[in-house]
C-alpha cells in the first residue's frame, strides 16, 4: 500500500513539462526509483479527443526512448517545412509524369492484363533464343504430340553427374 501511495504522490508532484506539439498535446516526464534504479517515465496528455495517430513522429520517438531530448519548437517548424517541400515535390513529379504519358513520351507502355486478357507467352519465350520448346529445325508450326519422341527422363543424367528428378525442368538436349 505504501508503494502505491508513493507512486501516486510522485506522479502528481514530480512531473515536468517536456513540451507541447502543434495540436496542443502536452508531453511530460518524471524520474522515479524502480527497484533501486532511477528511470525516466514519459507520457502524453492529449488535448481533446485521445488520438495516438495525431502525435508527430518526433514526439513518438521521444516517448519510446529513441530520442534522449524532446523535440524543440524550432526543430518541429523545420521538419514541418521539409515535409511540405517533399509533398510539393511529389505533386510536381506526378504532374510531370502525367504530362509525359499524355504527350506519348512512353512508346512502350505496359499492358494491363486483366481477367479478359492473357500474357503474351510468345514474346516471353523469344527472350530465350537457346530454348527450343518443341521447335526443332524449322518445325516451329508443329505443336502436335509425337509419340515416337516420348522419352522417360526420370533417370536420365543431366550431364553434370546428377540424375533428373521428377518435377524439375530440364532443357531439351
Amino acid at each position: 500500500m505504501a508503494k502505491l501511495l508513493s507512486k501516486l504522490k510522485g506522479f502528481f508532484s514530480l512531473k515536468t513539462l517536456a513540451g507541447v506539439d502543434k495540436a496542443g498535446n502536452r508531453y511530460f516526464t518524471r524520474v522515479e526509483d524502480v527497484d533501486g534504479i532511477m528511470k525516466e517515465k514519459r507520457w502524453v496528455i492529449f488535448k481533446g479527443e485521445e488520438d495516438p495517430t495525431a502525435i508527430p513522429v518526433e514526439w513518438i520517438c521521444w516517448l519510446n526512448g529513441q530520442r534522449k531530448k524532446a523535440p524543440t519548437p524550432q526543430e518541429m517548424v523545420q521538419l514541418e517545412a521539409m515535409r511540405e517541400r517533399v509533398k510539393q515535390n511529389v505533386l510536381l513529379l506526378k504532374k510531370q509524369e502525367e504530362e509525359k504519358k499524355a504527350s506519348g513520351a512512353y512508346p512502350h507502355q505496359r499492358k494491363n492484363i486483366g481477367k479478359d486478357g492473357s500474357p503474351d507467352l510468345r514474346s516471353f519465350i523469344q527472350q530465350f533464343p537457346d530454348a527450343s520448346f518443341g521447335h526443332k529445325n524449322g518445325d516451329e508450326g508443329s505443336t502436335a504430340n509425337d509419340d515416337t519422341k516420348t522419352e522417360d527422363r526420370s533417370t536420365e543424367p543431366t550431364g553434370s553427374g546428377q540424375s533428373f528428378k521428377p518435377g524439375m525442368w530440364q532443357p531439351p538436349t
